[in-house]
């Protein structure tokens, strides 16, 4: 069964979103807002990293080396500056896009292999991960104006 090594990616994915939120907020305190969305969207995904926790046991770790590298390749922050303010939820958007296809694909997974547990997790999440992304969206477009054209 390949379910483990999704469940590994997401869990994975998940602990690095929430690093990669936290770096942010710790290095964009000049903006208010980023800063404590930031916090609080970290925490969320803390909180679904320990609700993955129990199925990533449950299922079986494969040991892909794969979730290792995730974070390196998609976050390259924390930058300076309204650029930098924009490239780094640039970043974010990417992780927090990547965590929520995996979260889909677990979910149809989930709904094969009858797991109604894992299915109430996913549901839970999965719309948590998604209003990440419409905030990360929206405040892109917020910053785009100041970081591309008056800066």
């Amino acid at each position: 069964m390949q379910l483990s090594h999704y469940l590994a990616l997401l869990h994975r994915a998940q602990g690095d979103l929430g690093n990669a939120f936290r770096t942010v907020a710790a290095h964009h305190t000049d903006e208010p807002d980023v800063q404590l969305i930031s916090e609080k969207l970290a925490r969320q995904c803390d909180e679904h990293n320990r609700r993955l926790r129990p199925f990533v046991e449950n299922y079986g770790a494969d040991g892909t080396q794969e979730p290792n590298e995730l974070h390196s390749d998609l976050f390259h922050g924390p930058r300076t500056g309204p650029l930098g303010l924009l490239r780094d939820l640039q970043d974010l958007y990417l992780m927090a896009s990547n965590a929520d296809i995996t979260w889909t694909l677990i979910g149809q997974a989930a709904q094969g292999a009858r797991d109604r547990e894992l299915l109430d997790v996913v549901s839970s999440c999965e719309g948590e991960t998604s209003q990440q992304l419409r905030w990360l969206r929206t405040r892109m477009k917020q910053a785009a104006p100041q970081a591309l054209v008056v800066a």
